[in-house]
C-alpha cells in the first residue's frame, strides 16, 4: 500500500484511562495527535490491543490484527493446508517450504498462513498506520501458546517495499508474494470491511509496475502476484501462468523451479 495517506484526520486515543500511555507512545512513533476536530479516523488502544476506527454514523467496526482468535484461528485448524491455492502458487510442497517475502503485508494474513505451513516470512508494510497495527497483532500473537511458534517464522522489516526490496541486505527471498492495491472498482456492495477502511486512509498502488520490477529483480526464484479474477495483469512482463479461485487469481512469475 501506499506509504503516503490521503488527507485524513486521524488521532490516537486510549479506550481506558490505564492505556493512556501505550496511546501516547503510540502518537509520538507515529506523529499523530492524541486529539483533532472533528476526526475521521482513530488509532485506539485498548484491552484487545490496538485497532483503527472509523468514526461516522455509518462506519463499520474497528480492525485490528488477530493471529490468535477469529478469521486466522478458523483458516490454521481448517484452511486445508498446503493444498490452498496460495500454497500451490508460492511452491510449497513436500519437502519444500520456500523463504518468502511478502512485500505489501497489509493485516499479515496471507503471511500468517504461509508461516503456519513453515515458510520462514519477511513482511513489508510501508503505510505506518497499518504496519502498526500488523506490529501489535505479532505482539500478541507472540504471547499465545499456539499462535508464538507461528509468528516467531515472520519478520516485519519497516520502509518503503520498493527500496527495501532495491537495497536488499543478506540472503534473497526465494519467493517474492505482491498482493498490491489496485484502483480498481469492486461492482459488489460488499466490499470487505477492511478495504473500505483503507481505500480513502492509503490510497491505491500506483507504482505497481516499479514494486513488480523490484520483486522480479531480487526472488531467487518465482514472484507471485495476487489479482482480483477479472482484473488485468500488472503492466510490465506477462506471468507464465496463473492459478484461478472464485474471486481472485495468482499470477506467478517463474525464475528457477524451487527444489526439496
Amino acid at each position: 500500500m501506499s506509504d503516503q495517506p490521503a488527507a485524513c484526520r486521524i488521532h490516537v486515543e486510549a479506550l481506558a484511562p490505564a492505556f493512556q500511555p501505550q496511546a501516547e507512545h503510540w502518537a509520538q512513533r507515529l506523529d499523530l495527535p492524541l486529539q483533532v476536530d472533528d476526526g475521521e479516523f482513530a488509532l485506539q488502544v485498548g484491552e484487545q490491543g490496538l485497532q483503527l476506527q472509523q468514526l461516522g454514523p455509518d462506519a463499520p467496526g474497528p480492525v485490528r490484527v488477530d493471529f490468535v482468535e477469529g478469521g486466522a484461528a478458523h483458516r490454521r485448524l481448517y484452511g486445508g493446508g498446503s493444498g490452498q491455492m496460495i500454497a500451490k502458487a508460492v511452491g510449497v510442497a513436500q519437502g519444500v517450504r520456500p523463504r518468502v517475502l511478502d512485500a505489501t503485508a497489509g493485516l499479515g494474513k496471507d503471511a500468517f498462513v504461509l508461516a503456519s505451513l513453515g515458510c520462514e516470512m519477511s513482511l513489508i508494510e510501508r503505510q505506518p498506520l497499518i504496519g502498526a497495527l500488523l506490529e501489535d497483532g505479532l505482539a500478541r500473537g507472540a504471547e499465545d501458546f499456539d499462535v508464538a511458534p507461528i509468528v516467531a517464522r515472520m519478520r516485519l522489516l519497516k520502509g518503503n517495499s520498493i527500496e527495501v526490496m532495491r537495497n536488499w541486505q543478506g540472503e534473497p527471498p526465494q519467493v517474492i508474494y505482491l498482493d498490491p492495491m489496485f484502483p480498481h472498482r469492486e461492482k459488489t456492495a460488499l466490499v470487505k470491511k477492511e478495504m473500505r477502511l483503507f481505500r480513502p486512509l492509503v490510497g491505491d498502488d500506483l507504482d505497481a509496475p516499479a514494486l513488480l520490477a523490484a520483486a522480479l529483480a531480487l526472488a531467487t526464484h518465482r514472484v507471485v502476484v495476487k489479482r482480483p479474477r477479472k482484473a488485468p495483469c500488472i503492466e510490465g512482463p506477462k506471468p507464465s501462468h496463473g492459478l484461478e479461485g472464485k474471486s481472485s487469481r495468482y499470477d506467478i512469475y517463474p525464475k528457477k523451479a524451487l527444489k526439496a
